[in-house]
Parts: C-alpha cells; structure tokens; sequence
C-alpha cells in the first residue's frame, strides 16, 4: 500500500500539502526564517504525528480493555539539537492525560507501551538517536461538575 501526499509552493517558505483524500494543511517557517509564521514548520508535523498516532492507539486499546475514556489529551515536546544539521528532535517528551471515570493506571501504561513498542508506526520510524519519553495522567471525571 503507498500513501501519496503532494505538496505545492505557495510563496516564501508557504506551502500547502494534502494527500490523495483531499486533506490539506499548511507548513511555513517564522519570520526570521523568511516565511510568515501561517501554519506548523515541517519537523512539528512530526510531534503532530506521533501525537495522533499514538493517540489512535491508546483509545483503541483503553476500549478493549473497557476502560470509560472521556478525553485523551497528549502533550509532545521535541528538543531539537543545536549543535549540528539536521536539527532533528534528539529527545521527545509524550504526556498522556487521560480523563475518565474509573480507568486503570495500569491499563493506560499498557496501552501506552504496547503503541510505544508495537503499533505507533510514527514511533518506529525513529532511530535509536532519538530518546521519546512518556508519562501520564488519569483524571477521575467530575460528573456532578462541581
């Protein structure tokens, strides 16, 4: 199976992307980089991408363990190095903050090892210089919304 996206110019360092589906997006860099600042730089896609990766599976899993998942939120922070080119993420932080009523901490650690480990495709593209560090949260759901 191959995914095709195209991406096009669209003046200084803008350019629009979107695959064979119609989805779109915009890239750009910062002003101090000759673009405007209109849409995520190309290397956030990637924290974009493990999010939502991720994401996917840790839902999927957490409802066939049955847990009651209201919200998932993940918060991804790449450092990049400074030292060198490509600056490419050294270290990736994921946090997990998982909202619910009576969900398991040690199912949301399963389930976020088992998309670490073995389902994240975005995660398994990285190599062995890039450390990703995870952590989560469960929240009990306030249902009398005090």
């Amino acid at each position: 199976m191959m995914d095709t996206v195209k991406v096009k110019w669209n003046g200084k360092r803008r350019f629009i992307g979107w695959d064979e589906a119609g989805h779109g997006l915009v890239m750009d860099a910062k002003a101090e980089y000759g673009g405007d600042d209109s849409g995520a730089s190309p290397v956030q896609l990637v924290l974009y991408g493990i999010a939502g990766c991720t994401a996917m599976d840790v839902i999927s899993i957490l409802e066939k363990k049955r847990q009651t998942v209201l919200d998932l939120e993940i918060e991804v922070r790449g450092t990049k190095r400074t030292d060198d080119y490509p600056k490419i993420y050294e270290h990736i932080e994921v946090e997990y903050i998982v909202t619910g009523i009576g969900v398991k901490p040690e199912a949301v650690a399963r389930a976020v090892e088992l998309s670490e480990e073995k389902y994240c495709s975005v995660k398994g593209m990285f190599g062995p210089q890039v450390e990703v560090v995870t952590s989560y949260r469960v929240i009990e759901a306030d249902l009398a919304g005090d």
